[in-house]
């Protein structure tokens, strides 16, 4: 039988243009996580390179078999027998580049990975453009990993705005959502909190996000607050600006059967079909409830 509690870390991070660097961030991270308690590290979208310029982003992307952050940080999974969930890192996908996240095992090897579904598209009422499918190749499907303790839902950034996304999980078996991110400044001071609180909500589930935040290398402002959520909607865990460091949580997995027990919308879902009634056709059947009245 699966344990019912454990205790889950993020690392916030402010990724730079050195993925050298970054790696050895991210390891130091996981490997305090790990030294307080942590049976499972999360850490941000674009762990080892946060980079705007297409071109300097081609010339450091390498294949998944030969990228140094996923060997590190599997390495260090095995070596402080954590759990390790790498937010992303960017690999080659033919022409494009995939934004992947991997969930790691304690042994080391590599138990699930996922391409962000949905590409962040945008022109924001600050001037900032954003046009991740000018490089990145979208996933085509969502995934569920299982681990020693949870069944967790795997998402990245962008795909928080989809609540279908986190429903279809929910019911196919997930405890924990997973939501790891490099969310820009002025959506996250307007979303993020509400966001990432109604996905729990909605589902019932725990939500796990670290984030990348402050000024980074490449000129992009992101928002920070990894956030640890229970099911109730709470925030257990709050990095609270954009300053890297460590939050953890005691997740207790028995609290997802009570929220669901309490409100039970994941069992209530019922098919429809859309009505569009138009003001022609509203006009008519006022008539006509006219005429025989």
């Amino acid at each position: 039988m699966p344990e019912a509690r454990f205790t889950a870390a993020c690392v916030q991070m402010r990724s730079g243009r050195d993925p050298a660097a970054n790696r050895d961030a991210a390891v130091a991270g996981v490997r305090e996580a790990a030294s307080r308690g942590a049976a499972y590290v999360q850490t941000p979208e674009m762990t080892s390179l946060v980079e705007r310029s297409r071109e300097r982003l081609f010339a450091h992307v390498t294949a998944e078999d030969q990228d140094q952050t996923l060997a590190a940080l599997r390495e260090t999974a095995r070596q402080t027998g954590t759990v390790v969930q790498i937010g992303s890192i960017a690999v080659r996908s033919g022409d494009k580049i995939a934004n992947r996240a991997y969930l790691i095992g304690a042994d080391g090897a590599i138990l699930a990975s996922y391409d962000k579904l949905h590409l962040f598209d945008v022109d924001l009422p600050s001037g900032e453009r954003w046009r991740e499918s000018a490089t990145y190749s979208g996933g085509a499907c969502a995934v569920l990993a299982e681990t020693p303790w949870a069944t967790l839902g795997l998402t990245i950034c962008y795909d928080i705005r989809f609540p279908a996304l986190y429903r279809a999980l929910a019911e196919a078996g997930a405890d924990v959502l997973t939501a790891p991110a490099c969310f820009t400044r002025q959506t996250g001071e307007a979303h993020w909190h509400v966001l990432q609180r109604a996905r729990a909500i909605e589902t019932g589930a725990f939500v796990i996000s670290a984030a990348q935040g402050g000024l980074h290398e490449d000129g992009r402002e992101t928002y920070g607050h990894s956030l640890i959520v229970d099911p109730w909607g709470r925030v257990l865990a709050d990095a609270g600006g954009v300053e890297p460091g460590i939050i953890l949580a005691e997740i207790d997995l028995a609290q997802v059967a009570e929220a669901r027990a309490r409100i039970p919308s994941l069992q209530h879902g019922r098919p429809f079909t859309i009505e569009r009634v138009s003001s022609q056709a509203q006009a008519a059947h006022q008539a006509a409830q006219q005429a025989t009245e």
